[in-house]
């Protein structure tokens, strides 16, 4: 994209570039705008990156990272500044957790220009959000809030937020996901599947374990696989052996390539107390695998239609939860007909068409 001879200039500016569904949106878009033509620029608070990106990288955590945390702030939000102001950035977007609300404030009023695009990826208001409306009003005001579920956009124009809200769900490669799924894996047994940290309990991985072991599905030899890790995983293996599942519930730890999984798996199942818009239940539909999710606040309902491409359940309601994995697995005619819709329901997440939107959301031709 080229104004008057010359390449947009972009910032895309976030936690870190590892680990979460932010970052990854993070890391896909700074593709994207590269191949549209823009100059992008990374920029980095957390010294994390196990995604790839296009572009330069400005990171800042490795900035003074063993000074005292006055100077180690002050000394990064120098160098922010000094990134902002050389580069004169048509377009900057924060893919950030914004809980330092000083910081934002100051980030708001005196460094970010006023093309500033603040990204929110989670129904925890608190991570984005100052409880106070004058707080958060003072942040937002004439800013553009862009939410990656129109749940979450209601509730910020409920909230009364003084800014323009937009709705752009997250962005999914969908060509390299049909490459990336076809890599073979050594497991050959029946199994379903859940994925995420093990650092918090927003997943809650033991209430699925339990749920899993009042299923049927133990009993006829279909395995729980987990991806993924954290430092609650000894908490959850040691249920599953108090529940007697400790040889069918296998945890496979961080996998570089999850997409085999989620392809060979019968189903994957969310159980999470909140989202904001899921990729893992894209990824596995995207792979031709049904889902089962709680209809959690925010983003299931908007990615799982019922009994087409999955099964959504009552919020947090295990005991349906446990019904449902028994259905997706019994009922041969639903399993089948949702998972002939698994990969055609994706089609709206894929990165050229969530990228047009934002293109028309820049107002960039």
């Amino acid at each position: 994209m080229i104004k008057q001879n010359q390449p947009y200039k972009i910032a895309l500016i976030g936690d870190c570039l590892a680990g979460g569904g932010a970052e990854k949106v993070h890391s896909i878009l700074s593709f994207w705008f590269e191949k549209q033509g823009f100059e992008v620029h990374n920029c980095i608070f957390i010294d994390w990156i196990s995604y790839q990106y296009a572009g330069s990288l400005v990171n800042l955590g490795k900035i003074l990272p063993n000074a005292t945390p006055p100077i180690r702030k002050a000394k990064r939000f120098s160098a922010l500044k000094k990134f902002i102001r050389d580069n004169d950035f048509d377009f900057v977007i924060d893919f950030r957790m914004r809980q330092q609300f000083v910081l934002e404030i100051l980030l708001s009023k005196f460094i970010y220009p006023k093309n500033t695009f603040y990204t929110v990826h989670s129904g925890v208001w608190e991570y984005y959000f100052p409880k106070s409306p004058l707080l958060a009003n003072l942040i937002y005001k004439n800013r553009n809030i862009v939410t990656v579920s129109e749940a979450i956009k209601n509730r910020i124009l409920e909230k009364k937020i003084d800014a323009n809200v937009h709705c752009i769900n997250n962005p999914f490669d969908l060509h390299g996901i049909s490459y990336m799924k076809n890599e073979s894996i050594s497991d050959n047994t029946k199994f379903v599947l859940a994925a995420g940290s093990m650092n918090v309990d927003n997943k809650q991985f033991d209430k699925l374990i339990a749920a899993y072991a009042k299923s049927k599905l133990p009993s006829n030899g279909i395995s729980f696989f987990i991806l993924g890790e954290g430092e609650n995983i000894d908490k959850y293996q040691e249920l599953a052996e108090k529940l007697g599942v400790k040889k069918e519930v296998v945890f496979k730890g961080f996998v570089e390539n999850p997409f085999p999984y989620y392809k060979n798996a019968l189903f994957f199942v969310l159980s999470s107390r909140n989202e904001g818009f899921p990729n893992v239940l894209v990824e596995a539909l995207a792979t031709g695998t049904p889902v089962v999710s709680f209809d959690c606040f925010s983003g299931p309902n908007e990615i799982v239609k019922n009994k087409e491409n999955g099964l959504l359940v009552e919020d947090q309601n295990f005991q349906k939860l446990a019904s449902a994995m028994n259905e997706m697995v019994f009922d041969e005619k639903l399993y089948y007909h949702c998972k002939e819709n698994a990969i055609p329901s994706t089609e709206n997440f894929d990165i050229n068409k969530i990228g047009a939107q934002w293109l028309e959301l820049l107002k960039v031709k």
